[in-house]
């Protein structure tokens, strides 16, 4: 995905790199050179400039010309250096977004060797040449490649492993010439300066190769200056890492390496370093540092110890933490339970009081009321009545409880009850079905012989039954005379048949029509909750209905209305006559349910 707002000069430079011909990418790719250098160091203009570069794929524009042979490039190694300049100042600080993966697994590896194959042409061109102009300007170049290698490695230190373990890289150190062996082995110790831990993670043949090439060029080359550059380049070995040192003290490989540097003559300009390192290899120094990577072994031990106590210990204190907590929180848990109750006893004892309160000073309200209704005569009447209605609830809320109490001390018997109830029904039915299947299954055992004289009754039974039934002759005529009575019959009974299924029909379309006009009145609202014409709803088109209904509210109205000394001698369902005058009042006539007559 391309990004937004990207710089219009990598655009043009872009377009113009895929339009132009093979041979000249190259000299255009050189024109980044100007942008990044153009561009402030380390500002976020920088960055999105190099995001680019990589999103338009002139990166890989680069890698592509760099493996290309060099004398078809145009412009030769003063090209080739200047691209390796920009692909290193391009890869380092750069942020791949998305293709991270290709980036760092493909791209580096493939740029770092790259940059090696070009130091190896150049070392050939070097030792190959004659002038000496030619020389000083291929060690130049060799230089820039070197420092555009060191510059991607100081930005990607992941790349050093890769780098320490190529065979490239071995025949670049074992040059004989001391110009490049020089600038080889700086580039080492300015490598190892930045991240000396991967010289430890190559292969041991590779880093025998390292010291061999190192030792050798220290013990055998005349010049000081490749001699001050291996001295030091070994010292920074053996210092930072106690494996280098105990094999250079201890491996048959290098056994009298000690001796033959004292043989040496140090020069002036290293020979601190050159000493130091001599003292290094001395045995009492070796002393030292074994005692030293003992007390380091032992630190490591009792580090491991310490740490598998400690983790021991943090193993336990979960279990610890979480019994202490479960306790406590069942002891919590416990007291909130109970505060809870006693809480709760409280409310419902201050509940039961305040309702004892309510009724009995609901039960007086209603004994006053009651003396302000009743006449003084019927007090005692009224009284005894109520005396004898709590009788009769105490009665049979008790009789209600002994009742409970003697079934549930029942049910274990009356379960056993069915229980054997069940059971013999179940045993008889089998009983039945075992005799049924025995008569099913019972051989045949023929029929009984005849005698003669059980012939001869039977026989006599035929003649009575043939003389007293004997047999009519019908005529046509008669024959059709009685077809058509039953035929008649017939027509008869299936018109009533259907004359009954009608009148069925209709008393059941009664019976639905009754049904539902009694639910819509359970439903109704009261007289003080009806509004507007919802009384009218309710009207019935029956007269005979409407009428009792009528004196029914007469009624009501009338015993309402009357003084209280009226109603001493009467009873709630006595009726009361009502004029035939009042009862002539015009009804309506819309019914429930049903439609209103035209």
């Amino acid at each position: 995905m391309k990004p937004t707002g990207t710089d219009p000069r990598i655009l043009s430079l872009a377009a113009e790199v895929a339009k132009s011909p093979e041979h000249n990418v190259p000299v255009i790719l050189l024109k980044l050179k100007e942008i990044l250098n153009n561009t402030p160091f380390g500002s976020s203009e920088l960055k999105k400039i190099k995001q680019d570069i990589y999103c338009y794929d002139l990166i890989q524009y680069c890698l592509l010309v760099l493996s290309q042979d060099c004398s078809r490039i145009q412009g030769g190694w003063t090209t080739i250096s200047q691209l390796t300049q920009i692909l290193s100042h391009c890869c380092v600080g750069l942020e791949p977004g998305e293709d991270a993966e290709e980036f760092y697994n493909e791209l580096l590896p493939s740029a770092a060797e790259n940059f090696l194959i070009l130091g190896r042409q150049l070392q050939t061109c070097f030792i190959n040449a004659a002038k000496g102009e030619e020389k000083d300007k291929l060690l130049h170049f060799f230089q820039i490649v070197t420092d555009s290698l060191f510059w991607l490695l100081g930005g990607h230190v992941q790349l050093i492993q890769n780098v320490l373990q190529s065979d490239h890289f071995l025949l670049l150190l074992q040059t004989d010439n001391i110009q490049i062996g020089s600038t080889v082995m700086t580039m080492v110790q300015n490598i190892l300066q930045i991240n000396s831990g991967d010289l430890l993670r190559i292969e041991g043949k590779t880093l025998h190769s390292i010291l061999d090439e190192v030792i050798f060029k220290l013990l055998s080359t005349p010049s000081p200056v490749l001699r001050s550059t291996a001295t030091k380049l070994l010292l920074l070995m053996a210092e930072s890492h106690q494996e280098i040192l105990i094999l250079l003290r201890l491996s048959a490989c290098y056994k009298g390496l000690r001796s033959l540097l004292n043989k040496q003559e140090p020069g002036t300009e290293f020979s601190q370093e050159f000493r130091h390192l001599i003292g290094l290899l001395s045995p009492k120094v070796y002393q030292g540092v074994e005692e030293q990577k003992l007390h380091q072994a032992a630190c490591l031990i009792q580090a491991y110890w310490k740490g598998f106590q400690t983790r021991k210990r943090l193993k336990k204190l979960p279990s610890a933490v979480i019994t202490l907590q479960r306790s406590f929180r069942a002891k919590r848990t416990k007291i909130l339970l109970k505060l809870n109750r006693q809480k709760e006893e409280e409310d419902r004892r201050l509940q039961l009081q305040l309702q004892r309160q309510r009724a009995m000073r609901l039960y007086q309200e209603l004994r006053l009321s009651m003396l302000e209704i009743v006449h003084p005569g019927q007090v005692e009447k009224h009284n005894r009545e109520i005396e004898e209605k709590s009788a009769l609830i105490i009665q049979k809320h008790w009789r209600g409880y002994r009742e409970r109490k003697n079934f549930r001390q029942q049910r274990p018997s009356l379960t056993e009850y069915k229980a054997a109830v069940t059971l013999q029904r179940a045993t008889l039915k089998f009983l039945a079905k075992c005799r049924k299947k025995k008569k099913l299954f019972a051989p045949w055992q023929g029929l009984r012989e005849l005698t003669d004289a059980r012939r001869v009754e039977l026989k006599q039974k035929v003649d009575d039954y043939v003389r007293r039934h004997p047999s009519s002759q019908m005529s046509d005529v008669t024959s059709k005379e009685l077809h058509s009575q039953a035929q008649q019959q017939l027509q008869h009974y299936f018109m009533g048949r259907a004359l009954e299924e009608r009148t069925q029909q209709h008393r059941e379309a009664l019976m639905a029509q009754i049904s539902t006009n009694i639910e819509q009145l359970m439903k109704a609202p009261s007289l003080k909750e009806a509004e507007g014409k919802e009384p009218e709803l309710f009207l019935s088109r029956s007269r005979p209905v409407a009428a009792k209904a009528k004196q029914a509210h007469l009624t009501t109205l009338k015993h309402m209305q009357a003084p209280w000394w009226k109603k001493l001698g009467e009873e709630a369902g006595d009726e009361v006559d009502v004029p035939k005058d009042e009862l002539t009042v015009e009804l309506g006539t819309l019914f429930i349910g049903g439609t209103k007559p035209p």
